[in-house]
């Protein structure tokens, strides 16, 4: 197709077919885009009659692209990447005035203890706009980003798409939370005996904590799980549960509980984290996005990072 072609090319229709070949699906397409579904099939419609192809079968509940529609988003998705992007040069971003929408991606951990903070700044700063808080984590990053569910995100990280960026904002340091009145540290002895919370939106009840005790031959004693860091303060309450947390959380939680809650380091030697935020290249030059990027930096990240020591190589998991 020479460029004159392009004429009668229709962009929402390449929107929507992206949108297709990432939901496979049309009434997850339609919600994603802000459309009726009977909207979707009419330019599903239109773009087999322009590509000449069906390029979508049904198989049960699904929509399976064909050989022809996995060939034409290989083209297409970079084409409508570097669109945004020039579009995105000619706008300015006005803060003070916007009305925008942003999507961002925050673990729970990050949302609990170091979002508060964030919000309180930009409520200032830029009244108006509004964030969607989604759930990342080391596994469903990449995901989220490439379907456009979120546009950043911040979380421990792991493999990313190859137009992905990643900044380091803060080294992790694990601390363990406890309800009960001490004024001495915890011995590892006391730290294994004594029941635990670990915090999993898998349902887990093991973490990174039980990995770094197998490698000096130690065991803790784990009694529940739970999906969120914000129900611990009154599940411990009372108690002589401890809880593995980051050391952002634990702070913010310890200071929310009025003094009832403590925490401090682990009574043995462990590896330390990083916090990162992720985003797509497409988005590098965004006026809006990388003025909510600087605003996760500032807050989100630790000017007076430590040396990092060594790393383990460890699934993921939340503490």
């Amino acid at each position: 197709m020479n460029r004159n072609e392009l004429r009668k090319a229709d962009i929402n229709l390449m929107v929507v077919f992206e949108t297709l070949m990432q939901e496979r699906n049309v009434t997850r397409a339609a919600e994603k885009l802000f459309l009726g579904q009977p909207t979707i099939s009419a330019a599903l419609n239109r773009l087999r009659a322009l590509l000449n192809d069906p390029l979508f079968i049904r198989v049960g509940h699904r929509m399976e692209p064909t050989a022809r529609a996995l060939e034409i988003i290989q083209y297409l998705s970079p084409a409508l990447d570097a669109m945004s992007t020039a579009l995105s040069l000619t706008r300015d971003f006005d803060p003070a005035h916007s009305t925008m929408t942003f999507r961002i991606g925050l673990s729970d951990d990050v949302e609990y203890g170091l979002l508060p903070a964030l919000l309180r700044s930009v409520r200032v700063e830029a009244p108006n706009i509004v964030i969607v808080v989604k759930h990342v984590d080391h596994w469903n990053m990449s995901e989220l980003l490439m379907s456009g569910d979120i546009t950043v995100g911040v979380s421990r990280t792991g493999d990313l798409p190859a137009n992905a960026k990643r900044k380091e904002l803060r080294t992790v340091m694990p601390r363990v939370l406890r309800a009960d009145k001490s004024g001495t540290p915890l011995t590892l002895d006391e730290y294994c005996s004594r029941p635990h919370v670990v915090v999993s939106h898998t349902a887990d009840i093991s973490s990174f904590s039980d990995e770094w005790l197998r490698a000096i031959g130690r065991k803790r004693h784990v009694v529940l799980s739970v999906p969120q860091y914000s129900t611990l303060p009154a599940l411990m309450a009372g108690t002589d549960f401890l809880a593995n947390l980051p050391n952002y959380t634990a702070s913010a939680m310890a200071a929310a509980s009025g003094g009832l809650l403590t925490y401090e380091p682990l009574p043995f030697v462990t590896p330390t984290l990083d916090l990162s935020m992720a985003w797509l290249s497409l988005t590098d030059n965004d006026p809006a996005e990388r003025w909510m990027r600087g605003r996760l930096e500032t807050f989100m990240s630790d000017r007076l990072m430590a040396p990092a020591a060594a790393k383990p190589s460890l699934s993921q998991n939340d503490q």
